[in-house]
C-alpha cells in the first residue's frame, strides 16, 4: 500500500505562511443563527486585527442536510454584515478550491496516508454511521483494527464496502485553548472516530482538520461545544505531523427569553431569531453586529467601557484576551437599544431608504412623501418594523371616540376641542402657504389671538387628522404631510363626532 508521496509535498508547497490567517467555514444547511455570526465576526476580527488573511470555506459533505440557495444565505449575510473574504468560492485564492466537496479527492489520500502510518484503518463492520455522528456510539474495542494487512487487502479487493477510522492511541492528550487554557482528556474516552465515510465523503471532524492545514489556517475559532472534539483534532495533527493552530473556543450564546424571562440555549426550534429573522423584524445590520460582538467578548483599557463600536473600531480593539469563559445572554431589549441608538445616527437620507419599504406597508398612497413621513420616525423607534403601526392612520384614520380629544395636560375636552377645530377650520381653509413654517404660523398665531396654549388648539387638530394619542410628529407636522383638502375633509369628521 506505499503511496506516491510528491503530491502531498505539492500540497504543503501550496500551503501560505508567516501571516495569520483564520476561516469562517459554515454549512450549508439554512439561516444564519446568532452563534454563527459570532463565530464569523471573531474569525474575521482576529484576522483583521492581525493584519492577515480571512478566508471563507462551505463545508458541504453533509449532503443529507443540504438547504438549497443557503450558500446564497451565507453570502449575502456576510457581505451585508461587512465580513469581506480574501479568499473563497468566488473569489479564488492559492489553496482553493474552497468548496468541500469539490476537494472530495483530497480526504482519501490522506486518510489512506494515515492507514499506511498505522494510525487509521479500514472498518468492515458497518456501523450506523448515523449513530455515531449524533453521538450515540459507545466506545468498544473494534475487530477490524487488528486485521491483518493481507486479509484488509482481500476485503477491499473483493469491494467490501468499508469506513476509515482514526486509531486512538492509548494514554491521555493535552490541548491548549486560547480561551480556555490547557485541558487534558484520557484517551480511553475517545472514540475511534470515523475519518472517511462508506461514502468515500469524509466526516466534518477529519475534512476539517485537513483543510485547516491545507490552507495555512493558524487560528481556528469555533463554539465551546467543540472542546470535547478537540483532542481527535489535536491527535490528527500529531499524526500527520502539522502544527497545531490556535484553538478558540467562545462559551454558548444563551437567551434571555422575553416571554418566559428565563435564560436558555439558543435554538431555533424555540422559535429564537436567527440574523434573517432580525433583519425581517426591522434591525440593522449595523447593530446587529455590534451587539453580537460583545455576547462574549469586552474591550479593555480605555476601551472598557464602551459600547458603541464602528467595524473599523472593532477591528482595532478585538483581542482574543478579551474572549469570555461564561455565556452570555441575547437580550432583545438590548438589541433594542443599540438599534434604536443606530437608527437615529444615520444620516436622514439614509434613513429614509431604510424605512420607505416599511412605511408603504401601511401608506399605500403615493401622494404621501415617504421621505417626510420618515423624518417623523427617525427619533421614535427602536426598530423599522415598529413603522406600519405609527404611520397606518395616513391612508385612512382608524375608527375613534370622541373621548379621545379630552387631554387634561393640553386642557381640552369635547367643548373645547370643537371651539379648537371650528376656529382653526376657516384659517388652514384660507392658507395659501402649505408649508410647515405656513401652517404653523398660522396657528400659532390663531392661539395667540384666542388666548389660548398652543396644544390647546393642537391637541384636537392632531386627533381629528390622525385618529390617534399617539403619533409621530405633531399637528403641523401631519397636517402638511396629509395635504390641504385631506386635512380639512378629517376636521369635518373630527367636529362631526363633537357635535
Amino acid at each position: 500500500m506505499d503511496m506516491d508521496k510528491s503530491w502531498f509535498d505539492e500540497m504543503e508547497a501550496r500551503i501560505p505562511h508567516g501571516e495569520v490567517r483564520t476561516r469562517f467555514a459554515p454549512s450549508p444547511t439554512g439561516y444564519m443563527h446568532v452563534g454563527n455570526l459570532r463565530t464569523a465576526l471573531y474569525t474575521y476580527l482576529i484576522a483583521r486585527h492581525a493584519g492577515g488573511k480571512f478566508i471563507l470555506r462551505i463545508e458541504d459533505t453533509d449532503q443529507g442536510r443540504l438547504v438549497a440557495d443557503a450558500v446564497d444565505v451565507v453570502y449575502a449575510t456576510m457581505r451585508r454584515c461587512g465580513l469581506d473574504w480574501d479568499e473563497g468560492p468566488d473569489v479564488g485564492g492559492p489553496v482553493g478550491p474552497y468548496i468541500q466537496t469539490e476537494r472530495r479527492d483530497f480526504y482519501g489520500r490522506y486518510a489512506r496516508l494515515l492507514v499506511e502510518k498505522g494510525l487509521a484503518y479500514y472498518c468492515f463492520c458497518g456501523k450506523a454511521e448515523s449513530a455515531e455522528d449524533s453521538g450515540n456510539f459507545e466506545r468498544v474495542e473494534d475487530p477490524c483494527r487488528a486485521l491483518a494487512p493481507e486479509e484488509v487487502r482481500a476485503r477491499l479487493d473483493a469491494g467490501e464496502p468499508y469506513v476509515i477510522r482514526q486509531r486512538i492511541p492509548e494514554g491521555s492528550t493535552t490541548f491548549h485553548d486560547a480561551v480556555y487554557g490547557d485541558i487534558t482528556v484520557d484517551n480511553a474516552e475517545l472514540d475511534d472516530q470515523i475519518l472517511l465515510k462508506s461514502d468515500g465523503l469524509p466526516t466534518y471532524n477529519f475534512a476539517n482538520v485537513v483543510d485547516d492545514h491545507l490552507m495555512g489556517i493558524t487560528h481556528v475559532v469555533r463554539g465551546a461545544e467543540y472542546l470535547s472534539s478537540a483532542p481527535k483534532y489535536n491527535l490528527l495533527y500529531e499524526a500527520f505531523g502539522w502544527e497545531i493552530p490556535t484553538y478558540v473556543h467562545c462559551a454558548s450564546v444563551m437567551f434571555n427569553d422575553p416571554a418566559t424571562g428565563a435564560v436558555r440555549k439558543m435554538s431555533k426550534r424555540m422559535g429564537d431569531p436567527s440574523y434573517q429573522d432580525l433583519v425581517a423584524q426591522g434591525y440593522l445590520s449595523q447593530a446587529v453586529v455590534n451587539y453580537v460582538a460583545l455576547l462574549g467578548w469586552a474591550p479593555h483599557g480605555a476601551l472598557a467601557e464602551q459600547e458603541f463600536f464602528t467595524m473599523d473600531q472593532l477591528i482595532g480593539a478585538f483581542e482574543i484576551e478579551g474572549i469570555s469563559k461564561s455565556p452570555s445572554a441575547f437580550d432583545m431589549d438590548k438589541l433594542n437599544y443599540f438599534n434604536a441608538a443606530y437608527l437615529r445616527d444615520l444620516p436622514p437620507e439614509e434613513f429614509a431608504r431604510e424605512a420607505e419599504p416599511w412605511i408603504r406597508r401601511a401608506v399605500k398612497n403615493p401622494a404621501y412623501d415617504a421621505a417626510a413621513i420618515a423624518a417623523l420616525l427617525q427619533a421614535r423607534c427602536e426598530k423599522l418594523s415598529d413603522i406600519p403601526e405609527k404611520v397606518d392612520f395616513f391612508d385612512a384614520p382608524p375608527e375613534y371616540g370622541a373621548d379621545l380629544f379630552t387631554n387634561k395636560k393640553s386642557k381640552t375636552n369635547p367643548e373645547v376641542s370643537l371651539e379648537m377645530l371650528k376656529q382653526a377650520y376657516p384659517v388652514l381653509s384660507q392658507l395659501g402657504d402649505w408649508s410647515q413654517e405656513g401652517i404653523h404660523g398660522a396657528l400659532v398665531g390663531l392661539a395667540e389671538r384666542l388666548g389660548v396654549k398652543n396644544a390647546t388648539l393642537m391637541w384636537p387638530l392632531r386627533i381629528a387628522a390622525a385618529g390617534k394619542a399617539v403619533t409621530p410628529g405633531g399637528a403641523v407636522e401631519i397636517c402638511r404631510i396629509l395635504g390641504k383638502e385631506e386635512t380639512l375633509r378629517r376636521m369635518e369628521l373630527g367636529m362631526a363626532k363633537l357635535q
